[in-house]
């Protein structure tokens, strides 16, 4: 037989060896119809009937300014910056562990003096030569590795879905805290323009002998405690305003200028299915690659126990003057197949394995609890809407109350028939009155944002680039 042929024989052998122990392989954990056996309701709280969730919620808004503000958020928030670059710098990973399943070719230039004892002579040695090197993979140990890189990646990127969808919703709930602040300025402005008038009132009857001094002492008491209230809502007003420009990426400097009105929402929200929420919703499919991820680390760590299988190669000229490699003479080539599989490493690939079958484990853990604590928000959600809904209208039923009850008792304070106290208790039950449905406004509108995010709602009409069914 050539000797020339039995590397190519061995390397033969070897591969057909390496085939049959293939189908004692198996390393994934998590199966294809793992979502499917996931226990999920048959529908949400209070649903009478099934409708789609809406994908372009951010519609439903008035206003052209908060539009604007979301624009800005996305082109501009740095948190969403760093998230981009995070996928960016996965991608270039995925390259580079893509790049493991192709072969490597180099140029090398050799060039060596060595002297002989034997002869006292020296001799000179120069080679040009083209490497090639490249791993089998037999056993899948570097598809499960680009596997990893890549789920890795698209875990990146729903999470990076996710964060929009997150930041969008922060930069409306801010926008319409600021309008809140503003309303809460503005009642209170009224409500010194009141307690000045009232405190004019009670001086003129008690230079003129109608009022007593308690009744001086207790309406002054309460002009300044409105002052107070005034200028703690204003700092709050700043805040919120800071709170928008920072989300934006704006400098925080609290001169962002909102104009608009609170608006009450009557419309009932569409909920979808519960389990339509694992297809959906971009923080739960973030989640699901994770787990893939580490899914196909555990395969890869699995696959390490292996033997590895390697050609290698190089061809070119051989000279013993530099000059001549170029020439073309004297062309040297070799190709060898070498078998490395790992015998003691003092348990290290073992240990390796166990760790990533435990990280898989707890990833397991994490997505499970991250599917029902998504379960908890819509559900939470939900019972927060009707709750507040009812807040709103007994509030408002109260306010209308106190509104009457607040004139009524200054009528009688001045024909004699109460105390002044009376008047100050009327006036503040229907201060608080209004105060509250200004910030159940508020709630109704920030519990209607979360609920929109936490069903997977989107901002605009845009599905999802990939979907989970499609990695398995």
């Amino acid at each position: 037989m050539s000797n020339r042929l039995k590397p190519f024989i061995s390397i033969n052998l070897a591969i057909g060896l390496m085939t049959l122990l293939v189908g004692c392989n198996t390393t994934h954990k998590i199966e294809t119809d793992y979502r499917e056996k996931i226990t999920t309701p048959s529908a949400w709280q209070a649903q009478d009937d099934y409708l789609a969730v809406r994908d372009n919620w951010l519609a439903e808004l008035q206003g052209t300014q908060v539009f604007n503000l979301v624009e800005k958020a996305l082109a501009k928030n740095r948190s969403l910056q760093q998230k981009a670059l995070d996928i960016a710098v996965a991608k270039q990973q995925l390259v580079i562990t893509g790049s493991e399943l192709w072969p490597t070719l180099d140029l090398s230039l050799s060039s060596n003096r060595r002297y002989i004892p034997t002869t006292d002579n020296y001799t000179n040695g120069n080679g040009l030569d083209v490497n090639l090197s490249y791993e089998f993979d037999i056993w899948g140990k570097l598809s499960a590795k680009e596997r990893n890189a890549n789920l890795n990646v698209m875990a990146l990127e729903a999470d990076y879905y996710s964060q929009k969808q997150a930041l969008v919703a922060d930069v409306v709930k801010a926008w319409f805290a600021v309008i809140e602040a503003n309303n809460q300025v503005a009642l209170l402005n009224e409500r010194l323009v009141l307690a000045q008038q009232n405190l004019d009132i009670i001086e003129s009857g008690y230079r003129q002998g109608l009022n007593d001094a308690l009744d001086v002492y207790l309406t002054r008491n309460e002009f300044n405690n409105e002052k107070s209230r005034l200028v703690a809502q204003q700092n709050t007003q700043i805040e919120r305003i800071r709170a928008l420009e920072l989300l934006i990426g704006d400098y925080p400097s609290g001169l962002l200028s909102v104009t608009a009105e609170l608006p009450l929402l009557q419309s009932d929200i569409p909920l979808g299915m519960p389990s339509e929420l694992l297809s959906r919703k971009p923080s739960l499919i973030a989640s699901w690659y994770a787990l893939l991820a580490k899914d196909a680390a555990l395969a890869y760590a699995h696959k390490q126990r292996f033997p590895s299988l390697k050609l290698t190669g190089s061809i070119g000229p051989d000279s013993s003057d530099i000059s001549d490699l170029l020439a073309g003479g004297n062309i040297a080539w070799s190709v060898a197949g070498s078998l490395t599989a790992p015998l003691f490493n003092a348990g290290r690939l073992k240990a390796n394995e166990e760790k990533a079958l435990l990280e898989l484990n707890k990833q397991e853990i994490s997505y499970l609890d991250n599917l029902y604590l998504a379960f908890q928000s819509v559900e939470n959600g939900i019972s927060a809407e009707r709750n507040l809904q009812q807040r709103y209208d007994a509030t408002l039923l109260a306010a209308n109350n106190a509104k009457l009850a607040e004139t009524l008792s200054f009528e009688q304070y001045q024909k004699g028939l109460v105390s002044y106290t009376t008047v100050l208790d009327a006036q503040k039950r229907s201060f608080d009155a209004q105060s509250s449905l200004i910030s159940i406004k508020n709630l109704l509108i920030a519990n209607r944002v979360n609920l929109h995010v936490a069903l997977g709602g989107d901002f605009v009409v845009e599905e999802l680039k990939e979907n989970a069914n499609a990695v398995q």
